[in-house]
Formats: C-alpha cells, sequence, structure tokens
C-alpha cells in the first residue's frame, strides 16, 4: 500500500489536488445516473465511491477514474422497474463475478481486436453523449413538472456563469499549474454566487446527498435458480458494457499518459469493486471517460488520484454534503464542456477524407450508434463492419497463375490468403474440363487461413477425383499441411 505513495511530493500533490477536484464532478454525475436507472441518489454515490475506491487500489490503470455511468444506468433501468432495487444490486454482484473471470482467464487483450476507426468513433460518441448530458442543465420544472428550457435572466446567468468557469479552466494553466484550473473555476464560480447572492442552480437543488455508512449485507432476494435467470442476463450485459467501456477508456489514458495500463489487472479491479458495491447497496459502474479526462489533465497520473477521489466523495456523502449542495450546476456544466472540447477527436474531420471510406463510415458509425444505443452495441458493430470488410477485401487479392512443369503437369499458383471469404473464389479457379492426369496446386504464395479453406481444398479435390484426376498439393506451412492431410489430400513435397 505504501508503495502507492513513494512518488515526488509534486506529482503527490498533484495527485491529490486532481482527485479533489475529481470528486466535486462526481457528485451530479452519480446523482443524476442514478435518476436515470430509477434509483435513489445514494444509490450512485455509494457506487461512485466503492468503484471508484477498489479499481484505483486494485486495477491496472493509474490514473483513471471510475464510478457510475450512463451505459450502466440505461441497462438497469428495466431491471430495476420489472423487478426492484434488490434484484439490482444481486446483478452487480454477479457482474463484479464475471469481470473477475474476465481479467483471471486475460480475457482482456481481445481489446486489440478494436479497430483504430472504432476507438475514434467511441471516443466522439461519448463526447457527444457527455455533451447532451449537461444540456439537461439548462432545462427547469414547468408547473406540471416537465422539464422545460431555461428562458430571461435564468438562462443568461447559467449561460454566463457556465462560460465564465471554461474560461478559467483554459487560461489559468498559462498563468499557473499550482492548483488544477477545474477546481479553481468550482471555487471560483461558488464564492462569486455566493457572495453575490446569484440566483442559479445548484446540486442541492437536485438532490441531498447525505448519506451515513453503507451497510454491508446480502441482497434481499430468494436464492434460486428462477432468481438467477432474472439477473444473469442483465449481469452479463452489464460486464460486457462495463469493461468495453473501461477497457476502452484505458486506451485513451495510455495514448494521452504515452503511458501502458494491465487490462486483465483492470478487470479483476472493477470486478471486485462492482462485488463490494453489490453488497453495499450500490448501483455498480466502471471507468467514466470524462472524469478519467478532468484527472489526467488535471495533472493525475498516480494511483493516489483516483483514491483522493473516492475518499473525498464519501467525505462529502459523511460530513460535506453542505458545502457541496452549494456549488452551482453551471460551474460544473463548465468543466464537462471543457471535457467534451478535450475529448472529442477533431482530428477526424481532417483524416476523413484522407482514409478509405470504409473506415470513415464505421468512424460515423461508431459515433452516430454511441449516442443512439448504447456504448457495447456501437463497439459490436463497429467491430463486427470493420471485419467484414477486411475479409471483403482480402477476398479480392486471391489470384492464380498456372504454368507447366517439367513433367509435363499442370501447376496453379495460388497467390493471397485462401479463407473463407476467398474460398468461392479458389474453388472457380480451376478449369476440370481441361485440365489431365495430374494437376498441382502450389500455395507458396499462399496460406490455408481457416476450416472454409479446407473444406474448399476438400471440393476440389472431390470433383477432381470425380474425372479421375489427381491434386498434388506443395508448399505448405506445416500448421497448413497438417490440416489438410486430414483431407485426405495428398502432398508431394515437403517444401516451406
Amino acid at each position: 500500500m505504501f508503495s502507492y505513495f513513494k512518488r515526488t511530493s509534486k506529482s503527490l500533490r498533484a495527485d491529490v489536488l486532481s482527485g479533489i477536484t475529481v470528486s466535486l464532478a462526481l457528485v451530479p454525475e452519480a446523482v443524476a445516473f442514478a435518476f436515470v436507472a430509477g434509483v435513489a441518489p445514494l444509490v450512485g454515490l455509494y457506487a461512485a465511491f466503492l468503484i471508484g475506491l477498489f479499481a484505483s487500489v486494485f486495477g491496472g490503470r493509474p490514473g483513471m477514474i471510475s464510478g457510475a455511468t450512463g451505459a450502466l444506468a440505461v441497462v438497469i433501468i428495466s431491471l430495476v422497474a420489472n423487478h426492484g432495487v434488490e434484484y439490482l444490486f444481486a446483478a452487480v454482484i454477479l457482474m463484479g463475478i464475471i469481470q473477475i473471470l474476465v481479467g483471471i482467464f486475460k480475457l482482456g487483450k481481445f481489446m486489440r481486436l478494436v479497430p483504430y476507426p472504432v476507438m475514434l468513433g467511441f471516443v466522439n460518441g461519448l463526447a457527444i453523449v457527455i455533451f447532451i448530458a449537461q444540456l439537461n442543465h439548462f432545462k427547469e420544472p414547468d408547473a406540471n413538472g416537465t422539464l422545460q428550457w431555461m428562458t430571461g435572466s435564468t438562462l443568461w446567468i447559467m449561460l454566463g456563469l457556465t462560460a465564465l468557469s471554461m474560461f478559467i479552466i483554459h487560461f489559468l494553466p498559462k498563468l499557473t499549474r499550482l492548483i488544477p484550473s477545474s477546481l479553481a473555476a468550482i471555487i471560483t464560480i461558488t464564492l462569486l454566487v455566493k457572495f453575490l447572492h446569484i440566483d442559479t442552480p445548484s446540486i442541492g437543488d437536485i438532490a441531498s446527498i447525505q448519506g451515513g455508512l453503507p451497510n454491508f449485507r446480502l441482497p434481499n432476494i430468494p436464492f434460486t435458480l428462477e432468481s438467477l435467470k432474472i439477473i444473469f442476463p442483465y449481469s452479463l450485459i452489464l460486464a460486457s458494457v462495463g469493461l468495453i467501456e473501461t477497457l476502452m477508456t484505458m486506451q485513451l489514458i495510455d495514448e494521452v499518459t504515452e503511458t501502458r495500463g494491465r487490462g486483465n489487472r483492470e478487470c479483476v479491479g472493477q470486478g471486485l469493486g462492482n462485488i463490494v458495491t453489490g453488497f453495499c447497496g450500490g448501483m455498480g459502474g466502471c471507468a467514466m471517460i470524462g472524469q478519467s479526462m478532468i484527472n489526467v489533465n488535471s495533472g493525475g497520473r498516480g494511483r493516489a488520484s483516483g483514491i483522493t477521489a473516492a475518499l473525498f466523495l464519501f467525505f462529502y456523502i459523511i460530513h460535506g454534503s453542505r458545502l457541496i449542495e452549494m456549488i452551482p450546476i453551471a460551474a460544473l456544466a463548465g468543466v464537462m464542456f471543457m471535457v467534451v472540447l478535450c475529448t472529442f477527436e477533431w482530428s477526424s474531420f481532417r483524416i476523413l477524407r484522407k482514409i478509405p471510406i470504409s473506415d470513415a463510415f464505421v468512424l460515423v458509425l461508431v459515433s452516430v450508434v454511441t449516442v443512439i444505443t448504447d456504448l457495447a452495441i456501437a463497439v459490436g458493430l463497429g467491430v463486427i463492419v470493420s471485419s467484414l470488410v477486411f475479409a471483403w477485401e482480402k477476398s479480392k487479392r486471391i489470384n492464380v497463375e498456372t504454368k507447366q512443369n517439367q513433367n509435363g503437369h499442370k501447376v496453379y499458383e495460388i497467390n493471397g490468403p485462401l479463407f473463407f471469404g476467398s474460398a468461392k473464389s479458389f474453388i472457380e479457379i480451376f478449369d476440370r474440363k481441361k485440365d489431365k492426369d495430374i494437376i498441382i496446386i502450389d500455395f507458396k504464395n499462399s496460406r490455408v487461413c481457416d476450416h472454409s479453406a479446407i473444406e474448399a481444398i476438400n471440393s476440389v479435390v472431390t470433383k477432381y477425383d470425380s474425372h479421375d484426376i489427381e491434386v498434388r498439393i506443395k508448399n505448405l506451412s506445416p500448421d497448413c499441411r497438417s490440416a489438410v492431410k486430414k483431407a485426405g489430400v495428398r502432398i508431394i513435397e515437403e517444401e516451406i
């Protein structure tokens, strides 16, 4: 534990100050996502505290902030509405177990299969989602309780304070870096509103964040197979969405900090946090790209930043609720708008015309689907489309050159990979009506990639056998050779 804090005083100070800044930004997000999920504010706050603490201590990406997120809240809605909050707690515990198993079996490495256009789409989509979420702060309930856009002086005050917050965050680092600009903006706007008696919404207007220590207990549900059938689908989706958002946020933090996190360890850390959260009455969570970017941009790079954020959040819940409830919503909206500006990959507009059309399509597709549905569907769809495009492009590269060898046998020299996408083209290459006695298929410039390729070869051999023509194969790699032999095809040479 002490190794976490064996850092220079400058780095530790930056981590602590950044953690304080992040803790302030965690409050409205946790409360807002709790409302989205249909649970009490403290359920979201406990999740933000516990997930943030355990992921920071046991996770594999120092400097990354975790807590209650909108991506999980959307999944939780139907579970809470149909079965109640106790089933949510049980689902979160099972979610954590699944995430730990993913980390133990080292399945986090499959994030390497996510193409870069999908990553860009994910970042841009989440930036848009964060931006849209902040627009709700510029609405107020009417007489019927329906949210309507602010008007008149209320709107102008909100816009002015938000702009001032963004101004401080942008220009303060040019003067000094002793204090994180986001924290300075929050303190400045709060003092300004307090001493000038400006009438503007604050965190306290959303909900009270005061609470006590979380109680460690078993969820109040029947421990039966029927209960497992109810929670397992939700737990699987929650675990998947949580890990996808976490591991992709980790990749983004890796790029910003020019360091490398440990994905499998992060899976275990997230799982431990969710298990404890479920037992303590929290809604579960994962990495938060917005708060993580606030942390990194404020100088928080070590575990101490995440631990500080979690502990200060817990302090707010127990003792500091009155102070936190004084913070104007406009100050936090300004912080999050700056996160949006820093998170969105503006360079993607510049490169859209320079990259292949397929990559540009995937980038836009993932961004749009992230906004319309959720992260897991967007990333999954992006990976599928990218894979299909790759397979299509590779399938067009297979071709053949024919010649006669010294024995007068016809030789088909295959160029390009043989796999499911090119199997049909491979079969159509051969001219059985003109071939006689013996043909040779040379794989010197090709490779047999999958079962579809083996079946394609077997199909060619079978059809030539029906015309009493012998098929011989040469220049296969050892692994391809053993697979082809199982298909009953004779290999005439041992060349590689």
